[in-house]
């Protein structure tokens, strides 16, 4: 007897559907009822481009101007990232999130929620899963006749010799591509973040204010990424103060001068790295004022503040995870399988998630599984185990007797059940029979052998054995993607 006590099975279709999933038969239970949904089609639209922006000419385009005012520059990247090894292998935006889903699909999902369908995404680091990813999910998803996801891949050219060097080169260098179509404004987003926003209530408070920038700014979070800085605002919410704080180096402060401000500061928020630029004011900051600048966050917003521009603060008081660090991130996964109405929700049909549609087979339970509290994604192979409070990614596979708690299983890209090779090859991809994982990060395609203890059992909080295939970072172990863990060994 399968025993699911409030567990979550995704399906892979490129939006969220209700809890409760059943994969493979498009059969959703929900509500005591089943409901059986016939398959949809592809999109046929070829709706989505990949640039190598060190073309000199423009871009042979596949569809006609649009004619949407805004368009969204999503980075793939985070600064600094904290999420090591997760980002051994990919970008931040290419992590993993939720069982089925990339960190990436919230925020494209949000741009496709608010009617903002001309979407650039500027990839660099570790961008070949990122790439595929997009190239993959959103040709045409929710997009329109008109609208686009084009993948922009950091270049060398005659005239720059180096990598992008920040969010604000890599804007800057890529202007010839972005100024196309007849756009007013930009939206900066990271692409890395986990958040449900509506943006065009961000867009009708930055027109209603005649601002030329505005920075969304969250005023319910206390912890966050120091990179973005504070805010101190007025009554009318205008930046009159802007604090930032790097490590290892002071504090730096920009005031407006009190004859550009009516009031003194009257609040204090948390940027959150989003900012709606007008078009002219981004080619002027970028080109003229700030030439050698390199990032948004801490040369563009305070240079603009600074001579004298009109900068406002939307303020945002939903759920935001900036992702700052492998803790962040265990504790967004452990959310996504609790009923509360607390973190992300993935189950929004008003603002769905928008992700790969893979067209794996269902998940195959056995009778004498237990599952608690989880979610568990496509094609997954659980064979008499007991899975509580813990996500479990596309193709897991599980054997008998196993025992997984508070943990995030991020599965595997291939089937492989069968031994292959010698030596350490023959463990198979997956978690072996009798292995016990509490508290741990799995990343893909790591072969967890049989009689495993994952338990962190010297209650270390940090530890880097990666060269033994895991760390750990506050507390939580996390495997490394591929690692090898032998039969019998404890961690």
């Amino acid at each position: 007897m399968v025993i699911l006590q409030r567990s979550f099975i995704h399906t892979s279709l490129v939006s969220t559907q209700a809890k409760h999933h059943i994969t493979g038969s498009d059969c959703i239970h929900e509500k005591g009822s089943l409901k059986l949904h016939s398959s949809l089609p592809p999109t046929p639209s070829p709706s989505l481009l990949i640039t190598n922006s060190q073309q000199s000419q423009t871009p042979t385009l596949l569809f006609p101007p649009a004619k949407q005012s805004v368009a969204a520059i999503v980075f793939g990247d985070g600064h600094e990232s904290q999420l090591y090894p997760l980002t051994k292998r990919r970008s931040q935006g290419a992590i993993p999130i939720a069982a089925n889903y990339r960190l990436i699909d919230s925020v494209v999902s949000n741009c496709i929620s608010s009617n903002i369908n001309h979407i650039y995404a500027l990839t660099q680091f570790n961008s070949t899963s990122l790439n595929s990813h997009l190239s993959r999910a959103y040709s045409g998803v929710g997009l329109g006749n008109e609208g686009f996801v084009e993948v922009i891949a950091a270049y060398q050219s005659p005239g720059n010799n180096g990598w992008f060097q920040g969010t604000a080169d890599a804007v800057r260098r890529c202007l010839w591509v972005l100024e196309e179509y007849p756009m007013t404004e930009f939206l900066v987003l990271p692409g890395h973040h986990l958040y449900s926003m509506d943006y065009q209530k961000l867009l009708k408070a930055h027109r209603d204010s005649k601002a030329h920038i505005t920075v969304a700014a969250s005023i319910a979070r206390k912890l966050h990424d120091p990179g973005f800085g504070f805010l101190d605002v007025n009554s009318e919410n205008q930046v009159v103060e802007f604090r930032l704080k790097l490590e290892g180096k002071p504090v730096n402060v920009v005031s407006v001068s009190s004859s550009k401000s009516k009031d003194t500061a009257q609040n204090s928020m948390t940027s959150m790295g989003i900012y709606l630029i007008n078009r002219d004011i981004m080619k002027r900051l970028l080109e003229e004022d700030f030439p050698k600048a390199n990032e948004f966050a801490s040369e563009v917003i305070p240079g603009a503040i600074s001579i004298g521009m009109k900068v406002q603060a939307y303020g945002f008081d939903g759920y935001w995870e900036d992702m700052r660090n492998i803790e962040a991130f265990y504790q967004a996964n452990m959310q996504s399988t609790k009923d509360a109405d607390v973190g992300y929700n993935f189950y929004d049909r008003e603002s769905p998630v928008y992700t790969l549609r893979r067209c794996l087979p269902p998940t195959h339970i056995t009778d004498d599984c237990v599952i608690t509290n989880s979610v568990i994604g496509d094609g997954c192979i659980l064979n008499g185990c007991r899975i509580k409070d813990t996500v479990i990614g596309t193709r897991t596979r599980i054997g008998d007797g196993a025992m997984i708690e508070n943990s995030v299983i991020m599965g595997s890209t291939i089937y492989q059940l069968q031994t292959e090779g010698g030596g350490k090859r023959k463990v198979p991809i997956g978690i072996g029979e009798h292995t016990f994982v509490r508290k741990a990060i799995i990343d893909k395609n790591a072969r967890i052998g049989k009689n495993v203890k994952i338990m962190n059992k010297d209650k270390a909080q940090e530890a880097d054995r990666e060269a033994n295939g895991y760390v750990i970072r506050d507390g939580i172990v996390v495997v490394v993607r591929s690692a090898v863990i032998p039969d019998g060994t404890i961690l």
